[in-house]
């Protein structure tokens, strides 16, 4: 793994308000100059939902309205075929995510005058999109074993598809895997092996050449997470800072090994927001720090092996005008722990 030092430098899960790709490049690429993020526009278009939006191509996959299903009552062979042979051929051009699917990351990679540390993307998970896209029968396409491998197949070529293009902006790429459902890890709804998991995981991981990381924005058993040849393990701080502080001795074993905690410790909604100082999150953030500095874990080495985020993604955020305070605090709080510690 590479032992990237990012010292607090702040970034983002993916998602935001804008309809509008350029005007959220802008807020992006104005509040986030070391790591900026293409940003995914759920409220553009249902194109754009993390579902559907890296569905293009998958056997079967149908979109209409606002509903994605795959239909198994069609003959599956020759695109399954067909995906089969890309992956082994390594064929990733053949899987692009295309501008009415994802048009801040074309507006993001159509951009001039960046020169960032590093640049920023993100896939959806296979477990989260294995179990949110269901057959016709609404069962989850995850607990089909043909299908289920499928997805992860497609989602790694649409990983290294991302991947080669953000490299045009910087050669210092980041691919976070988003795994919301990895919070139901365990539950009734989720009927899945860590081995299942960490498989599916790493088919997707396997196709990213530079830093990987994985996002879950809630409790989980991070211990299957941590297992996993990620470099980065993204959580929402703010909301659940108790979940990963369970696994220290994990954590301790991935940090030892170069790993990066990325710290979701700005809020992701306007009520918790308006309360919220760059002091108060400062504050927040040396709390959920403290109980790894009581197992062993430097506070020095969580600062220097940290990265900042939101809570989670902003696309849920009701204004434009809120994501930009959220990306304000963020660039701040950053500046003030990097003057501090750093």
């Amino acid at each position: 793994m590479p032992n990237v030092e990012f010292g607090c430098l702040p970034t983002i899960i993916g998602s935001m308000p804008h309809t509008n790709p350029q005007a959220a490049c802008e807020a992006i690429t104005h509040y986030l100059k070391d790591i900026p993020a293409w940003p995914q526009l759920p409220k553009r278009s249902f194109l754009e939902n993390m579902y559907v939006q890296f569905s293009q191509g998958f056997p079967g996959v149908v979109v209409e309205e606002n509903r994605i299903y795959v239909d198994r009552s069609r003959n599956l062979d020759k695109p399954l075929e067909e995906l089969y042979a890309a992956y082994l051929e390594n064929n990733i051009d053949k899987y692009p995510v295309s501008p009415d699917y994802a048009a801040g990351l074309h507006s993001f990679l159509a951009l001039k005058n960046l020169s960032p540390r590093a640049v920023k993307g993100q896939i959806t998970g296979p477990v989260t999109w294995g179990l949110t896209v269901t057959d016709e029968n609404k069962r989850a396409i995850i607990y089909d074993d043909v299908l289920g491998d499928a997805v992860a197949k497609l989602l790694r070529l649409k990983a290294s598809w991302q991947e080669k293009k953000l490299s045009q902006i910087s050669k210092n790429t980041i691919i976070f895997v988003d795994e919301p459902y990895m919070a139901a890890f365990g539950s009734v709804g989720v009927m899945l092996s860590k081995e299942r998991i960490i498989s599916l995981l790493e088919e997707v991981l396997g196709g990213i050449s530079g830093l990987k990381g994985v996002h879950c924005c809630g409790n989980t058993d991070w211990s299957v997470l941590l297992d996993t040849s990620v470099d980065i393990i993204s959580t929402d701080t703010y909301n659940y800072a108790q979940s990963l502080s369970l696994y220290p001795a994990e954590v301790k074993k991935f940090l030892d090994r170069g790993g990066t905690s990325a710290w979701g410790i700005i809020p992701n909604d306007e009520q918790s927001l308006a309360k919220e100082s760059v002091a108060s999150l400062n504050d927040r953030l040396e709390e959920a720090m403290a109980p790894f500095t009581k197992k062993g874990i430097g506070f020095k080495q969580l600062i220097t092996q940290g990265l900042l985020t939101p809570s989670c993604g902003l696309g849920s955020i009701a204004t434009e005008e809120a994501a930009r305070r959220v990306l304000e605090l963020l660039a701040e709080l950053s500046i003030r722990i990097r003057k501090r510690y750093m």
